[in-house]
C-alpha cells in the first residue's frame, strides 16, 4: 500500500498543496468550508502529515516518550522498567508534561517512531536505553537536533545517565575478599554485552588490587538466568580448582548458584560466599539472603527526566554523561566477619 502524500490530498480536494499545508496549520486565511472539506479528505485517506507539511516551527506537545522494544519482554516485564517510569514521572509531572510509552516498531518504516513521534511533533523529547538508541538512531536524532536522553552510556554529543556498573563489580568483589574469601569467580552475562563488560571490569580491578590474578576459567558467560547460573556453578564448584566465592550477574544467576551449592552440600557462607547485582526480586528472600548491590533505578529515571527537562530549557548539563553510585547491601550469603554488619 502506497503512502498517502500531501499531493494526493490536494488532488482529491481540488486545491493547491500549499492550501493543504495551511489547513493543517489552521491558517486563518483559509475559509472554514475549505478547512472542513480538506480535513474530511485527510481523515478518509488516513493521512499522517510529515514534518515538512506541518512546518518545522517548534510546537510543544508537552509530552515525553519512553521508548521500548516490545519484542524484548525483558525490556518491560521487570521492576526496573516501572521504577524508571516512576522516576521520570516524578520530575516531568510537576512541570505539566505527560509521559507516554511508545513501541519502536522496527517492522515497517511508516510505523517507526521517528515518523510517528519525532517528525510529526507528537512528543517533545525521548528517553530510552541503549538497546533502543543504537548509534545509527542517535546519529539521526542528532541530525534532527531532537532532544533525547539515553539510559546507558552513548557517544558524545548524546547525553546519558547510568548506574556505575564497573564500580558495582568492584564493590561486590572487594566485599567478598574483605570477608576473607581467597578467590572469586564471576557468573552470568553475555560475553560482548556492554553491561557484562563493565561489571567484569570492576570485578577484575578488585582482584588485581588485592594481588590476585584473574583466572579466565572462573569467568563463566551465559544468560543471567537461574538455569545458566546453576550449570556454571556446578561445573566450577566440582572442578579441581573451585573458587571460594562467586559474583553473580543477577538475582536469578545467584539463585541457580545457591541451588548448585545446596546439591553439592557446600555450606554458604562458611565455605562459599555469594554476592550479586541487583536487589530485585529475590535478594532478601533466598536462603540464605543474598548480599547484593542496589541500583537505584527510580533515581536513574528521575535523573534522566531532569536532564531532558534541562535540554528542553536549553540548559546544558556540565557533562554529557552521569554515573549514579550503587549501594552495597551485605547479607548472610557472604557474612563471615563483623565488618559485614
Amino acid at each position: 500500500m502506497m503512502k498517502v502524500t500531501i499531493k494526493d490530498i490536494a488532488k482529491a480536494a481540488g486545491v493547491a498543496k500549499s492550501t493543504v499545508s495551511k489547513v493543517m496549520n489552521d491558517s486563518p486565511k483559509i475559509s472554514e468550508e475549505t478547512k472542513s472539506r480538506v480535513r474530511e479528505i485527510i481523515k478518509q485517506m488516513n493521512y499522517t502529515p510529515s514534518s515538512i507539511a506541518t512546518g518545522l516551527a517548534r510546537q510543544s506537545s508537552n509530552t515525553i516518550a519512553i521508548l521500548i522494544d516490545m519484542s524484548k519482554e525483558s525490556e518491560f516485564l521487570n521492576q526496573f522498567f516501572y521504577n524508571i517510569i516512576g522516576g521520570v514521572e516524578s520530575v516531568i509531572g510537576p512541570l505539566k508534561y505527560e509521559l507516554t510509552i511508545a513501541n519502536i516498531q522496527h517492522d515497517h518504516e511508516e510505523g517507526h517512531f521517528l515518523h510517528r513521534l519525532v517528525l510529526n511533533k507528537r512528543v517533545d523529547g525521548i528517553i530510552a536505553n541503549t538497546s533502543v538508541l543504537t548509534p545509527e538512531l542517535c546519529a539521526e536524532l542528532n541530525k534532527l537536533q531532537f532532544p533525547y536522553i539515553s539510559i546507558g552510556e552513548i557517544d558524545s554529543p548524546g547525553i546519558w545517565v547510568d548506574c556505575d556498573n564497573e564500580l558495582g563489580g568492584y564493590l561486590l568483589t572487594r566485599h567478598l575478599l574483605e570477608q576473607g574469601y581467597s578467590s572469586a569467580a564471576f557468573i552470568g552475562g553475555q560475553k560482548d554485552e556492554p553491561l557484562f563488560l563493565r561489571r567484569a571490569a570492576g570485578y577484575k580491578r578488585a582482584l588485581e588490587e588485592a594481588g590476585i590474578g584473574v583466572n579466565a576459567d572462573w569467568i563463566r558467560n551465559g544468560r543471567a538466568v537461574e538455569e545458566d547460573g546453576y550449570t556454571a556453578a556446578k561445573l566450577l564448584l566440582q572442578s579441581s580448582e573451585a573458587p571460594a566465592s562467586i559474583v553473580c550477574m543477577s538475582n536469578f544467576s545467584a539463585y541457580g548458584v545457591l541451588q548448585a551449592a545446596r546439591e553439592l552440600h557446600i555450606p554458604v557462607p562458611s565455605q562459599l560466599g555469594i554476592a550479586t547485582f541487583d536487589e530485585y526480586p529475590l535478594s532478601p528472600y533466598t536462603s540464605p539472603p543474598l548480599t547484593s548491590l542496589n541500583m537505584d533505578t527510580f533515581q536513574l529515571g528521575a535523573r534522566a527526566g531532569r536532564l531532558l527537562m534541562d535540554k528542553l530549557d536549553n540548559t546544558t548539563s556540565a557533562a554529557s554523561g552521569q554515573l549514579l553510585e550503587p549501594e552495597l547491601i551485605p547479607r548472610l550469603s557472604s557474612r563471615r566477619s563483623s565488618s559485614a554488619e
